[in-house]
């Protein structure tokens, strides 16, 4: 049995998301990815446990590979949100 390393592509080192005005990464459009790269492994992880419970597959292996990836990455995203509400909210206690 082959077991692949899990990347996190669809965060900062991956994003290949490019403004065409000047090549610079926008950080709405990380976030957008980064958002709709979390939505699409949770289907993913959805479409898996639905074809295990119909018992199209009986490859449980994969299943739950599907769901740990989408929670990982979903982890991931709500601390690396955490760190931009806790960076804020230190900004916002700065005296000018």
């Amino acid at each position: 049995m082959k077991i692949d390393s899990i990347t996190l592509n669809h965060f900062p080192e991956g994003i290949r998301i490019q403004n065409n005005e000047q090549g610079k990464v926008s950080f709405s459009d990380v976030l957008k990815d980064s958002i709709q790269k979390v939505t699409e492994l949770e289907k993913e992880a959805d479409n898996e446990i639905e074809k295990l419970a119909k018992m199209e597959t009986q490859d449980i292996h994969n299943t739950m590979m599907a769901i740990e990836k989408a929670d990982m990455t979903f982890q991931m995203m709500m601390q690396i949100r955490n760190k931009i509400i806790s960076a804020y909210e230190e900004i916002m206690r700065m005296q000018v």
